[in-house]
């Protein structure tokens, strides 16, 4: 009865943590819309303390009586129930502590505007509008780093660059137009497969070049901080293709 117990824990705990693996490619191959997935891992995770609470008790039992397979199987199970709960509660935890927006450039006055990507925008829940100055305000205070970038190449040069790092990153090109020093793209998030889009805007400045970027969520209110991490990206990127 006690085996029986602790494979029954390990069960739960496994069984939560597998819903939780596929709550986010099951919206990024188009299975369910990614509410529901968001509903799947909200599920999954208390599933997972359950799990971990009952492998926990089998554990204590199976200590008692000496079994050590049960014992083993029941330290797997409280694993497998701790990490599905604890990796959505720091990622809630991290939804708090950043701004609660999607929309992040380096130019909050005069942000990149989308042009080859503007009609997929504007059939977006999101938009293509930037939020003004309510964002640009929570964006200044949560992401004070996030700046313009003055890159020691003239323009033409500077475009091929940041060209290579956009390529580089792996997103998907949308339009690339060395004439007006634009480019656009899309990429998408690793779990849930979100598509957000990125304007990238290179100015003559001098002898050398000014380089905006704008990466901005297609869905959801808040993106957890991947566009301004992405734009972080790109800058490093960037700087390695000197």
């Amino acid at each position: 009865m006690m085996r029986a117990f602790a494979y029954a824990a390990f069960g739960v705990a496994a069984l939560a943590a597998l819903t939780a693996l596929a709550s986010g490619p099951g919206h990024r191959f188009g299975l369910w819309a990614y509410g529901f997935g968001f509903t799947l891992l909200r599920i999954a995770a208390w599933a997972g303390v359950a799990g971990a609470l009952l492998s926990l008790a089998a554990g204590a039992w199976a200590l008692r009586s000496d079994a050590r397979r049960a014992l083993a199987l029941s330290i797997a199970g409280i694993a497998a129930g701790a990490l599905t709960f604890g990796v959505p509660w720091m990622q809630l935890r991290q939804a708090r502590s950043v701004p609660p927006i999607h929309d992040i450039t380096t130019d909050t006055r005069q942000p990149p505007e989308f042009v080859a990507l503007l009609q997929t925008r504007r059939a977006a829940p999101n938009g293509a509008e930037y939020g003004g100055g309510q964002v640009a305000e929570a964006q200044h205070r949560g992401y004070p780093d996030i700046a313009p970038l003055t890159y020691a190449a003239p323009p033409a040069a500077a475009f091929e660059r940041c060209l290579d790092a956009a390529r580089a990153l792996g997103w998907e090109i949308a339009a690339a137009d060395p004439k007006t020093l634009r480019i656009e793209a899309t990429d998408r998030t690793l779990f849930f497969g979100f598509r957000d889009d990125i304007v990238i805007r290179i100015t003559p400045l001098g002898p050398a070049s000014r380089v905006d970027v704008r990466s901005a969520s297609r869905v959801g209110r808040s993106d957890l901080g991947a566009n301004a991490r992405r734009i972080q990206a790109f800058f490093r990127e960037l700087a390695r293709q000197r």
